[in-house]
């Protein structure tokens, strides 16, 4: 993989996280996760470049992210969308979900690089705090997106590199 700059990536935000989606990924205590994600962002905060994801928090990949300095952001060809639903759907609690989906990776900077993308940012996290139903203006949103009260944590991550394939 090829590394470039934040601003020389050429992929549409929206269609390369809402419509493609994407794996978060990260490792801790020896063990990786990885789980899709179609909610974020990149943008600039604080004099940086950032993504943020949003993650809830039955998810296990949450306490591997929790637990380490650095996540990946992994983006794939067309192709890969029933890997990314099988990533989605199924726990990492439950079975070594990199393995049933032969996913192997390396890792760069603590995060997991998987071989398979096409594009990978290695993010170290800044900030995460848990989203609150009184900070909701349209509490619609509130009520379609969290009928459990299951809410989201957001992690704003700073894109320390962007790898992208030859």
């Amino acid at each position: 993989m090829k590394e470039i700059k934040p601003q020389q990536m050429s992929r549409n935000v929206f269609d390369a996280i809402g419509k493609d989606w994407m794996l978060v990924a990260a490792e801790a205590d020896g063990r990786a996760n990885a789980m899709t994600a179609s909610w974020g962002g990149m943008g600039v905060l604080w004099n940086k470049c950032v993504a943020f994801v949003f993650i809830r928090p039955q998810r296990f990949t949450k306490t591997l992210i929790d637990k380490a300095d650095t996540l990946s952001l992994s983006f794939f060809a067309d192709d890969e969308r029933a890997m990314l639903t099988y990533m989605g759907r199924t726990s990492g609690r439950d079975e070594d979900k990199l393995a049933k989906q032969n996913l192997t990776y390396s890792t760069v900077d603590g995060a997991p690089i998987f071989d398979r993308a096409k594009m990978t940012l290695v993010c170290r996290k800044l900030y995460r705090q848990t989203l609150t139903k009184d900070g909701f203006f349209d509490q619609t949103v509130f009520t379609q997106n969290y009928p459990n009260g299951d809410l989201h944590d957001v992690y704003v991550v700073e894109i320390e590199k962007v790898l992208v394939g030859e």
